[in-house]
């Protein structure tokens, strides 16, 4: 960050207090309903508020002298038609949308309230002021609310009595704690379940209560006065309501799902061969390959942006990636923003006006760690257009399947530095949102018939609907690094980016210490994106470890390929319902106040509690098990604990504690050497059954892997699983149900029904009303049934239990 951006970022600091006094004498002069939209005229500006649903309602404010900006970054939901309300009583004007939220403006002092269905969530304290160009918004806070958001940080669960910078930055090498990172998204959450969203990009300050008087405030230099209030009944309704508002994740290829190579970086195509070939070699799945900077120079330094493979380390970089592809390993390649004087592109981009410029217009040129650079301006047409053909050219030339977008905060971006539509300090939270835009829209345009796989490590409200895959950045490899990662990855998911992940072994310096590689490996099983990265010094690629750790890493890798099924089918919720993949034990138990700040274990969709192992020796865990389910049952062993206990679990050294809720179904497959192998003809299904369930449910989701939007073009199909308990106990019927999209043929499938604590050999089982043949294993508690492969879309099995 430039000596300019910080001056101005402190001006914050220094007119907020001042500022505030100005608003004292606010009044309200006028107030008109407008089809649905409020309009307010105070004495120094007007207040508009509208609905975009019954749980949305967004307020935006323009000062007396300015006009309002209408163009967000983030929001892509249509204002909503509902109906909404205005009484003027007893000094308040109320206004309401019907089944929702409601606004209670006061006139005098002239304050603004909202509540949702008549709960009060949040007011302005003294709302909006401005003082030496620095503006602020702020909100009075309940004593005791816990407060989430702000995008990517590791502060601690609860982020209360924290002072967040909004300016994207990388920060090498942290450890357990980071405040500031390369997400910086303008959002708070409440542990009273609502969410406030600022809806402007410029760079600033987002203050949860660090004074600790009960003060949320956003601070920034400039741009929208806006705000949207979203509110539910639950955290599924605030975090779908949000990402309806932002924008909605597609569902990435499946290969996606699978284990990637990768480390800093592969230097040569007869390296990067030898690796691919060691996976297959070692019997360790594998489906893409990673290439960091190497592939388009020998250096680290002076060639960044010549975004070509450099032909004398890379002599056949077509062959190489058919190769791979022909193994069923995806290659994606890395590009960063930035154009080096020195690099074989410097002039074409100069002369294809690609660069932002200085205040004088010519292309702006500064020094940073890879030498003396421009940067693309993906604000104007010529720097898109000019950065898309690359990308186009690279996929079309050579069939590279995924990209990497790095360093796009951006990295050094000073405020000297002026774009299309703006400085630098105003698109500077974008740039990697914006980058994301660039990719998915080429792909929609020029491969429409493909899912972009878009690895980027910044990025912005709503940056998921671009189907950007954040990651964690430079994390350290220590226990620390390691344990930061829940919470970054729950957070981020609360605020929709369901994606969010961490270089699994951890990134930055060279420690060797296999404990902690193992137990990263085995946390990234369930986190959305396996793949391990590092500096090359101490090899990330499990094949290169020694051989009682590379067995372990191959024990998680499998699992993980033999969990695609139920992997998958969260991403597809994710697309359709904005669903985090990993959440919070507050998403689970939103009254427990002792839930709010627990971040140790987490959930892996609505069926798995993790409990990720990060200290080093450990030989117990305490879980707690939230009491929305009866019980819950360990996945290796199968023993069985109460829910809402917080039970101390022993630790082995080959898996992470992992517990499933009674009554769930979770669909596996064998695993498989890459998903151009996965195919879900032989399933297997796993039910947890429990005497205090009555009922339970789940899904399977599936289509090519490959078809973007195959769900709305009806090119899927949805196995639909239930269980029934009943005459007392004595007869478990559980049932498969197929719907297929019309688009969509369904494969005939066999399934191996597994049911679990089954404690005594059942009377009998029948299939399709016929007595079956069933497995039991005694020790195991374990029922197994044989459903063959039918053309049939139903079956239904019926346990008669002793």
């Amino acid at each position: 960050m430039t000596t300019p951006t910080y001056a101005k970022i402190a001006l914050l600091l220094l007119a907020s207090p001042l500022a505030l006094a100005q608003n004292a004498d606010r009044k309200l002069h006028s107030a008109t309903l407008n089809g649905n939209q409020l309009e307010i005229t105070t004495s120094d500006g007007k207040y508009l508020i509208k609905p975009y649903s019954p749980r949305i309602v967004e307020t935006t404010f323009v000062p007396q002298g300015e006009a309002f900006e209408p163009a967000s970054h983030a929001v892509v939901l249509a204002p909503g038609k509902d109906s909404a309300t205005l009484k003027d009583a007893d000094g308040k004007l109320e206004y309401a949308v019907a089944g929702g939220i409601s606004v209670t403006v006061t006139k005098a002092p002239f304050r603004i309230a909202y509540a949702y269905k008549g709960k009060p969530l949040v007011m302005e304290k003294r709302g909006y002021a401005k003082k030496d160009g620095a503006e602020v918004i702020d909100f009075e806070l309940d004593k005791d609310e816990a407060l989430y958001g702000a995008g990517a940080r590791a502060v601690g669960m609860n982020r209360r009595g924290n002072r967040f910078t909004l300016y994207n930055k990388a920060h090498y090498g942290y450890d357990d704690r980071s405040e500031l990172l390369n997400f910086t998204l303008p959002v708070a959450m409440s542990s009273k379940m609502y969410a406030l969203h600022f809806d402007n990009a410029a760079i600033g300050h987002l203050d949860f209560d660090s004074k600790k008087d009960n003060t949320l405030a956003y601070e920034t230099i400039s741009g929208r006065k806006t705000y949207q209030v979203i509110a539910g009944d639950s955290w599924e309704d605030v975090v779908g309501s949000y990402t309806s508002l932002t924008g909605r994740q597609p569902l990435p290829p499946r290969w996606a799902f699978g284990n990637f190579a990768s480390r800093f970086g592969y230097h040569t195509e007869q390296e990067a061969r030898d690796v691919v070939k060691k996976f297959a070699d070692e019997k360790i799945p594998l489906d893409a390959i990673v290439f960091d900077l190497y592939w388009f120079g020998k250096d680290i330094k002076g060639t960044m942006g010549n975004l070509a493979f450099d032909k004398d380390n890379f002599p056949t970089p077509k062959k190489m990636v058919s190769d791979f592809a022909a193994q069923g390993v995806k290659t994606v390649l890395i590009t960063e923003p930035f154009v080096l004087t020195t690099s074989s592109k410097w002039q074409d981009a100069v002369d294809s006006k690609a660069l932002a410029t200085d205040p004088a217009g010519a292309p702006a040129r500064y020094d940073f760690y890879f030498g003396n650079t421009g940067l693309i301006d993906i604000y104007k047409k010529e720097g898109k257009d000019w950065f898309w053909n690359i990308y186009k050219g690279l996929r079309n030339d050579y069939g590279v399947a995924g990209w990497w977008g790095d360093l796009g905060e951006p990295e050094v971006h000073p405020s000297t530095v002026r774009h299309g539509t703006g400085t630098a300090d105003q698109v500077h939270n974008t740039y990697g949102h914006d980058w994301a835009r660039l990719i998915a829209e080429g792909y929609q345009k020029d491969f429409p018939n493909e899912r972009p796989f878009i690895l980027m490590r910044a990025g912005y409200s709503g940056s998921q609907r671009f189907g950007l895959i954040p990651w964690s950045g430079d994390v350290n490899r220590s226990w620390g690094g390691l344990k930061a990662q829940p919470e970054i990855a729950v957070q981020m998911g609360m605020q929709g980016l369901g994606y969010m992940h961490s270089d699994l072994g951890g990134f930055a310096n060279a420690y060797l210490d296999d404990e902690l590689y193992t137990r990263w490996l085995q946390y990234g099983v369930f986190q959305p994106v396996f793949r391990p990265h590092a500096q090359q010094e101490v090899p990330s690629e499990p094949v290169f470890r020694e051989e009682a750790t590379k067995a372990l890493a191959r024990e998680a890798i499998r699992l993980r390929y033999s969990m695609l099924p139920y992997n998958y089918t969260l991403g597809f919720d994710n697309s359709q319902q904005g669903l985090p993949l990993m959440r919070p034990m507050l998403y689970e138990e939103p009254q427990n106040e002792s839930a709010r700040n627990l971040v140790s274990s987490y959930l892996w969709g609505h069926e798995f509690v993790v409990a990720p192992i990060t200290e080093p020796g450990a030989r117990r865990k305490e879980v707690y098990l939230p009491a929305t389910s009866p019980a819950w049952f360990d996945f290796n062993t199968g023993r069985r604990y109460a829910g809402g206990i917080t039970a101390v679990v022993p630790v082995a050294l080959d898996h992470i504690p992992v517990f499933v809720r009674a009554g769930a179904f979770i669909p596996m497959v064998a695993p498989v050497q890459s998903t151009r192998e996965y195919s879900t003809r032989k399933l297997e299904l796993h039910y947890y059954h429990d005497a205090a369930v009555l009922s339970g449910s789940g899904k399977l989701y599936d289509d090519d892997g490959a078809t973007p939007d195959a769900y709305a073009k009806g090119k899927y199909e949805i196995v639909r699983f239930a269980s029934a308990l009943s005459g007392s106990g004595k007869q478990l019927v559980i049932t498969l149900e197929s719907e297929v999209g019309k688009q969509y043929q369904r494969p005939e499938r066999s399934v191996t029904l597994s049911v679990h604590n089954i404690g005594a050999k059942p009377a009998g089982v029948t299939l399709e009303g016929q007595p079956a043949k069933f497995g039991w294993d005694a020790k195991r508690q374990l029922l197994t049934v044989q459903v063959p492969a039918t053309a049939r879309a139903a079956s239904t099995v019926a346990i008669a239990l002793r």
